[in-house]
C-alpha cells in the first residue's frame, strides 16, 4: 500500500523501524497467519522474530536495556502487525500495557527489577482487570487482597487475559480495604499487584491457577484465559508503586495507551482488507470485464480507501498527543471508537468484493472477517468510548455564568 496511511513528519530511525517491521510482516507473518489461526496455534516463531527485532522493548527507556522509541512508533509499528496478524499484535499489546504501567507508575526496585528482562522479551506481561460479572463497571471488582504481615493475600477470579497462559507476569487489579474505610469510593479501594508465575496452564504457582485457553471465534493463536486466586500470598514489595489505593488509575492509565494500540490494530487490519478487495477485484472478471470496472465496486473502494486514510489520521493524533504529555483520553477514544467501527465496515466490504469466495475459509478475508469484532468491545465498547467522548467534550464545551 504505496499510498494509503501514510505518516508524515517521521525521524530517519521512525522510518527505518516502521520499514523492518513491515518487511518482517510481509515475509515471516502474512504467508503463514492464516493457516497458524485455523489450527489456533500459538506462533512462536514469529514472537522469537519479533524478540530478535527488539519490539518487546520498543517503549522501554534505554537504561533498562529498551529502544525508547515514542507511542507514536509503537503505534505505527502495531498497525503494521496487526495488518499482518491481529493476534500477534494482541501478544505485544498486553507486554507493552504492563511496561508501561511500570516505567509510569512502578517504584525504582520494580523497574530495575522488570523492565530490563521486559525489553530483552525473557519476561512477558499480561494484565487482568476484568472478571466474570464485571462487563465494562470496573468498579463492581469483587477479587480482594488482604494483609497479613508482610505479605497480601489475594482471592477471587479473573477473566480475558490475553497471553494469560503464555505470561510471566501479571498486573491484577483487585479491592484492597486497608487504609480505605468502608464507604471509601470503589475506584479508590483497588491496588494493582505486580504477580510472577511460570508460563502455562493449570497451578503456576501455589494459589494461581491458569485453568486454559478461553476458545474464541476468532483472536486465535494468542491465548485467552481466565486467572483463578485461591489464597495466592504476593508480597508486599509487589504492589505496582508501593502504595495501595492508586490501582484503578494505573489501569486507565494503561488503558488509555492500549486503546491508541486497540486503534492500531483496527487500522491494520481495515488496511489489509483493502487490499485484498483492491486484488481480488481486478482479479475478478464478470459481464466480460475485471469487476473493479464496475461503478459499484469503485464505490465500494473509495468508500473503504477513505475509512482507512480516516482512521489512521485518528490513530496518529491520539498517539502524538500522549506522546507530548498532554491529556488525550478524548483522542483516544475518539481514535479507538472510529477505527473499530471502520475497520468492521471495510472488512465486511471486502468480504462483499469476495462475493461467495469470501465465505471459503481458503480465502484470507474469512479471517479478517472473524477478527474485526474483537476490536469492537477490547478495551472498553464502543459505548464506553462515546460516554468518555460525551464527559471530555462537556468539560470543554462548559458553559459559563
Amino acid at each position: 500500500m504505496a499510498r494509503l496511511a501514510q505518516t508524515a513528519g517521521l525521524t530517519d530511525i521512525q522510518q527505518e523501524i516502521v520499514s523492518t517491521v513491515r518487511d518482517f510482516v510481509d515475509k515471516e507473518i502474512i504467508p503463514v497467519a492464516t493457516e497458524l489461526e485455523h489450527r489456533d496455534e500459538y506462533p512462536q516463531q514469529i514472537v522469537d522474530g519479533l524478540k530478535e527485532l527488539g519490539l518487546f522493548g520498543l517503549m522501554i527507556p534505554e537504561e533498562y536495556g529498551g529502544l525508547g522509541e515514542s507511542l507514536l512508533t509503537y503505534a505505527l509499528c502495531v498497525e503494521e502487525i496487526a495488518r499482518g496478524w491481529m493476534s500477534v499484535s494482541g501478544i505485544i499489546n498486553t507486554h507493552f500495557i504492563v511496561a508501561y504501567m511500570l516505567k509510569q507508575h512502578g517504584t525504582d526496585e520494580q523497574r530495575d527489577h522488570f523492565l530490563p528482562r521486559m525489553a530483552a522479551g525473557d519476561i512477558r506481561g499480561a494484565f487482568s482487570m476484568s472478571e466474570p460479572a464485571l462487563g465494562s463497571d470496573v468498579s463492581a471488582i469483587t477479587s480482594k487482597a488482604v494483609k497479613d504481615g508482610d505479605e497480601y493475600v489475594l482471592n477471587g477470579q479473573k477473566m480475558w487475559l490475553t497471553n494469560g497462559g503464555t505470561s510471566s507476569l501479571v498486573a491484577v487489579l483487585v479491592k484492597s480495604d486497608e487504609g480505605h474505610p468502608e464507604g471509601t469510593a470503589p475506584h479508590k479501594s483497588m491496588t494493582t499487584f505486580l504477580v510472577e508465575k511460570e508460563p502455562g496452564f493449570g497451578e503456576v504457582r501455589p494459589g494461581l491457577t491458569i485453568p486454559g485457553k478461553i476458545d474464541k471465534m476468532g483472536y486465535k493463536g494468542v491465548d485467552t484465559t481466565e486467572l483463578i486466586m485461591d489464597g495466592l500470598r504476593i508480597p508486599a514489595d509487589r504492589v505496582l508503586g508501593g502504595e495501595t489505593g492508586r490501582g484503578f488509575y494505573h489501569m486507565m492509565d494503561g488503558v488509555e495507551v492500549g486503546r491508541v494500540n486497540v486503534a492500531a490494530r483496527g487500522c491494520g487490519v481495515a488496511q489489509r482488507a483493502f487490499e485484498l478487495g483492491v486484488q481480488y477485484a481486478q482479479q475478478r472478471h464478470t459481464f466480460g470485464k475485471p469487476i473493479a470496472q464496475h461503478q459499484a465496486i469503485q464505490f465500494k473502494l473509495a468508500e473503504m480507501a477513505t475509512k482507512v486514510e480516516a482512521a489512521h489520521a485518528m490513530m496518529v493524533n491520539a498517539a502524538r498527543k500522549k506522546d507530548s504529555g498532554e491529556r488525550n483520553d478524548l483522542e483516544a477514544g475518539m481514535a479507538k471508537y472510529l477505527a473499530s467501527e471502520y475497520c468492521k465496515e471495510v472488512v465486511e466490504d471486502a468480504f462483499r468484493i469476495h462475493g461467495g469466495y469470501g465465505f471459503s475459509k481458503e480465502y484470507e478475508i474469512e479471517r479478517l472477517y472473524r477478527e474485526a469484532p474483537m476490536l469492537l468491545i477490547g478495551e472498553g465498547t464502543a459505548e464506553i468510548q462515546k460516554m468518555i467522548i460525551g464527559r471530555r467534550l462537556l468539560e470543554e464545551y462548559r458553559l459559563q455564568g
